[in-house]
């Protein structure tokens, strides 16, 4: 079963929050591991992968991002296992390029300025996915999803700089 069919929710790139979170709390009161406390083994073993299972779907579809790569997986898209793989050149030469610059930026004012600007393209990047989902070009897919999880991952690397900064001032 799917992570959408799990909470009864159509498998979409915008959900809801709010419904998001009403299905998963009702499923979680349906399954939730202390309610099988005084059930039988193969019971309580039940309740405890429903609700490993429901926990996994939750926490995937209320990031925009891990949804969107949860979606293309449905929807056939091909992407690296490991999410780390960067196979596309031009992508790979933009995040060299990038890391150089934030290692080169000695205030904080700087990394605020690189990371404002990768949260800006995530932002954007996010709003045209569901005009490639809608056309089913799953290469466009991939490629900009390949991005977004470079984006991400940008975003953290700049908070861990920030951090070193300010401890050495």
């Amino acid at each position: 079963m799917d992570h959408f069919a799990r909470l009864g929710l159509p498998a979409a790139l915008d959900l809801d929050a709010g419904a998001l979170d009403k299905a998963y709390f009702a499923q979680q009161r349906l399954w939730h591991p202390d309610r099988f406390v005084a059930k039988p083994p193969e019971e309580r073993a039940k309740a405890s992968a429903e609700a490993a299972a429901l926990n996994d779907a939750y926490r995937t579809l209320k990031d925009p991002l891990a949804r969107a790569v949860y979606l293309a997986g449905l929807k056939g898209v091909d992407m690296p296992a490991d999410g780390k793989t960067i196979d596309d050149p031009e992508l790979l030469m933009e995040a060299m390029e990038a890391r150089e610059e934030l290692h080169e930026a000695s205030t904080i004012q700087a990394i605020e300025g690189l990371a404002a600007k990768s949260r800006d393209e995530m932002r954007s990047s996010l709003a045209r996915l569901p005009s490639l989902f809608l056309a089913s070009d799953k290469p466009a897919i991939r490629k900009a999803l390949l991005r977004l999880r470079y984006l991400e991952k940008f975003a953290e690397e700049a908070r861990a700089r920030r951090t070193n900064l300010e401890r050495k001032a």
